[in-house]
């Protein structure tokens, strides 16, 4: 038991740690997602950046997309002046990290960033119908203002807290060591407005459906070709078997029985495996989906060049002067060579005897 409280203390404790120095700290922002009716950004921090968040997190954290958008703009200005650039311009969706008032077709609006509805990975400028936000104005299910985002956030990516610039010993001393290493303004706020995701809040970011989990444009245009791909290998299965002689349908099936299966077991399977299929793409469970996806199609096409290669080559036989014979082109049925065994002449050969004259 004192075991028990002593290690709920220490995480107690480390989380509600001040961190003075963020060296080795790293943030991993997850998704963008709507949780108890707020635009939120998910993410973990990490103690080792060096292991590039693959170690165990700190813990796993939202917070409002504009203080995020705002403590990654901040980041962003920090590293450029490190670097060097003094001409560095905030992109102009900054102006959208605040509830911000738009006159919009002669009526009155509010504008702020928030989730895209298109992709959880991306975000957007949302209209909203009150002075404090928090009344979506959703019009045929989007909320989404038609304003386009000149900056993104890195979602699914390391990200250490502290990036150090090439400079030169001459331009820098021990004090811009310890600033550097002390101010770190996407951790430090990140830290400072993090609200524990706990397993509803991990639940809504893990079960966003269709394209709000990632299947952006591209996944739809590839799962769309791969789904046409494997239609199209199943409507020349569906041809040719319907070339198939009596012979091989029955080889098949013979086959098929061997395993205690039937043809209706086949296509059992085969219906049950696209509806699993697409019910994983709905959920938006995209490794599982791909995987199928990807299986099914190389079956159908290792079927369908089962086919095409048993359909090319055509049975042969031995004709009785030892030459093969293509079964289609052959009149030879066997019948002469029975005969040729027993020692009988064959029909072509006999003649009519010339018959005595009687006088």
């Amino acid at each position: 038991m004192t075991i028990i409280l002593s290690l709920c203390t220490i995480f107690i404790n480390a989380e509600d740690t001040e961190i003075e120095y963020w060296t080795d700290y790293a943030i991993y922002p997850k998704r963008c997602i709507r949780y108890n009716n707020y635009d939120q950004i998910m993410y973990s921090m990490y103690e080792q950046s060096s292991n590039y968040c693959t170690d165990t997190a700190m813990g796993t954290y939202v917070a409002s997309v504009p203080n995020f958008v705002n403590a990654y703009l901040d980041q962003m200005a920090d590293n450029a002046q490190d670097g060097g650039y003094d001409d560095y311009v905030a992109p102009d969706a900054a102006m959208y990290t605040s509830c911000t008032y738009k006159q919009i077709n002669g009526k009155d609006y509010y504008l702020m960033v928030g989730c895209s509805d298109d992709d959880s990975s991306l975000l957007a400028v949302n209209i909203y119908n009150d002075a404090d936000c928090t009344e979506s104005s959703i019009i045929n299910g989007y909320d989404d203002a038609n304003i386009e985002m000149d900056m993104s956030i890195k979602f699914n990516k390391c990200i250490p807290c502290v990036i150090w610039a090439d400079k030169n010993d001459d331009e820098i001393d021990d004090a811009y060591y310890v600033n550097k290493q002390t101010n770190a303004p996407l951790c430090s706020a990140m830290w400072e407005y993090r609200e524990t995701c706990n397993g509803k809040c991990q639940m809504t970011g893990s079960n966003i459906i269709g394209g709000k989990e990632g299947w952006n444009k591209a996944d739809k245009v590839l799962l769309s070709i791969l789904s046409l791909f494997g239609f199209g290998m199943l409507l020349a299965i569906i041809q040719k078997r319907t070339k198939m002689s009596n012979k091989d349908a029955l080889i098949e099936q013979a086959a098929i029985s061997a395993v205690g299966l039937q043809q209706s077991h086949i296509l059992g399977i085969f219906a049950l495996l696209i509806l699993i299929i697409t019910m994983f793409a709905l959920l938006g469970l995209k490794k599982i989906t791909w995987a199928l996806l990807l299986m099914l199609n190389i079956v159908l096409f290792s079927y369908l060049m089962k086919l095409t290669v048993d359909s090319s080559v055509k049975e042969t036989i031995i004709g009785p002067d030892g030459k093969i014979v293509e079964e289609e082109d052959s009149e030879y049925t066997g019948e002469d060579e029975d005969d040729e065994d027993r020692g009988a002449t064959p029909a072509t050969e006999y003649k009519n005897p010339e018959l005595p004259t009687v006088s």
